[in-house]
């Protein structure tokens, strides 16, 4: 992609975010409220983020951040300080971001993400970008200074709406997973769209790199953004990205199929949650119930596409994720990784457990306990529910009735 090319795409993004403030166009499956409805103040309601956490602790000089040159100036820091497992390191080389002009695929964008926060680095870029889940407000966008200063800090970032805030995001500001596919010449427009777990695995991941031990066969992944003549061959297979780049500055030499797998789970999720809520809060009852029940099937991977083949990372990250999961007395959890057939070896998504979703109105969490109970008691019987068998939803009752109760049961 161009920088031209770069830049017409960041203007597609805001003109799209300004048509959902400007037109007022009523549009189902979205929010079609305000950000700034007296009931949300997006814009100036107190947050209490990860990122704002973390503020206020170097404002009380409870936390302090280093700066190492070699390890991304502030960002190895500051992963340590979030909490944000390296191994959840993922590669994006297409030029779709706020410093898009900076990013090739000799040159990858890295992302680190958790359940409530990511942190993305470009080496030579001007800012970390880092986007934070409030329990309230959905996604808060920050920056910080790449370099080195006296008081690093985070500054809340709202022209990052300019591309995460659209109909792809629910209208509600959002983390956003896009696949970009290749093209002939430079002077052809970008093509691809948006990921999640229901796209096909062949369509994924275009515009990013994929390594494991294993991987799928097809994807989208490692190969240029520009191609003269397509590529009919399978991709080409990568266990790590040393030799494909300099990898100077980078934390790991990976982009791990499995931290892309939960990621592409988890974006999604993220703004169905959002979008939940804020209906509860602004919206009206039928799209409140129209939410719901967005939400309950993503949740339950209602429409997952299968995995063609197993799959298997390099870095570590399942053993990571899996790690501070909430256990039942049998040891199951909801965060522990099938990647055979299908993501997760229990299928009710581990975003239950995460304070976005504690946060929700009552009336929204009693919505979706209705709902997730029909999915677990047998009484949707859908194609899209084919997964649920019986054996797998008395697990699933059985480890959140230890782990989570308030799930299906929510009282206040």
């Amino acid at each position: 992609m161009t920088r031209h090319q770069s830049l017409t795409l960041a203007t597609t993004c805001a003109l799209l975010a300004t048509s959902l403030l400007v037109a007022g166009a009523q549009r189902p499956g979205v929010f079609n409220g305000n950000r700034d409805h007296p009931a949300i103040r997006y814009s100036t309601a107190p947050v209490s983020d990860p990122v704002a956490r973390l503020n206020a602790a170097l404002d009380a000089g409870t936390a302090s951040l280093s700066y190492d040159p070699a390890r991304g100036g502030y960002l190895a820091s500051v992963l340590e300080a979030l909490k944000v497992p390296v191994s959840s390191q993922v590669l994006a080389f297409a030029e779709t971001s706020l410093q898009a002009s900076k990013i090739r695929m000799h040159n990858p964008r890295a992302i680190y993400f958790t359940d409530q926060v990511s942190v993305a680095w470009v080496r030579g870029g001007d800012v970390l970008e880092l986007a934070a889940q409030d329990p309230t407000q959905g996604t808060v966008f920050y920056t910080a200074p790449m370099q080195g200063t006296d008081r690093p800090r985070f500054r809340r970032d709202n022209q990052c709406l300019a591309c995460h805030l659209s109909w792809d995001t629910l209208a509600v500001p959002g983390p956003v997973l896009q696949t970009v596919f290749p093209r002939k010449s430079d002077r052809d427009y970008a093509d691809g769209g948006f990921t999640d777990h229901r796209l096909p695995v062949g369509q994924r991941w275009g515009g990013w790199f994929v390594t494991g031990a294993q991987v799928p066969a097809r994807h989208m992944g490692n190969q240029p953004m520009l191609q003269p003549t397509p590529r009919t061959g399978p991709p080409k297979a990568l266990r790590a990205v040393t030799g494909e780049f300099d990898t100077a500055g980078y934390l790991v030499p990976t982009s791990d199929v499995a931290a892309l797998l939960v990621l592409d789970h988890q974006v999604h999720a993220t703004n169905l949650i959002t979008r939940l809520n804020w209906e509860h809060r602004a919206g009206t009852p039928a799209a409140q119930a129209e939410a719901a029940d967005a939400l309950a099937e993503y949740l339950l991977y209602a429409e997952e596409a299968p995995l063609p083949r197993p799959v298997k990372g390099t870095s570590g990250y399942a053993e990571d994720f899996a790690a501070v999961g909430l256990r039942d007395s049998r040891g199951r959890s909801l965060r522990e990784l099938q990647l055979d057939g299908r993501t997760f070896r229990f299928p009710l998504s581990y975003m239950v457990y995460s304070p976005t979703y504690a946060a929700l109105p009552l009336a929204a969490r009693q919505a979706m306990a209705t709902r997730l109970s029909a999915a677990l008691e047998g009484r949707r019987t859908e194609v899209g529910y084919a997964h649920l068998t019986a054996p797998v939803r008395q697990a699933i009752r059985e480890i959140v009735a230890e782990t989570a109760p308030a799930v299906l049961s929510p009282t206040r």
